[in-house]
């Protein structure tokens, strides 16, 4: 069966966001997070970003689509993404290889993932189903 036009731009945001980040990972120098921020903390939040797209993505755009299989599908996908973000910053000068990235990251997205689940039951018991 072919995928809709809409699949396939659901898709597109996330190897859009995919490529911005591997676009980042490739910079030699980072500006540093604002105020007490950390790197791990803009790791949190930028696979935080990548999960809840994929997860959209998985769902086919609609919150019916989020079920337990759709949301350990966007942790593994954007965790995987990680890991392999992480190997391509050993090859970049400057950057450097951290299994504590790799952890914010695998948070991150299991933490968007939980809370846009948790989401969507409490809109499907409210009675809403709108699209995602």
């Amino acid at each position: 069966m072919p995928l809709s036009r809409r699949t396939w731009a659901l898709w597109a945001h996330v190897l859009a966001y995919m490529a911005l980040l591997f676009f980042l990972s490739s910079l030699s120098s980072v500006p540093a997070p604002p105020g007490f921020f950390t790197d791990k903390h803009e790791h949190f939040f930028f696979y935080g970003i990548l999960a809840a797209l994929t997860l959209r993505a998985l769902a086919r755009g609609e919150w019916k689509g989020v079920a337990a299989a759709t949301v350990i599908g966007a942790v593994i996908i954007s965790s995987a993404y990680g890991v392999s973000d992480e190997f391509h910053q050993r090859f970049v000068p400057g950057r450097s290889y951290e299994l504590l990235d790799m952890a914010a990251d695998a948070t991150g997205s299991a933490a968007a993932a939980a809370m846009l689940w948790a989401w969507s039951i409490i809109r499907r018991r409210s009675g809403r189903r709108h699209v995602l």
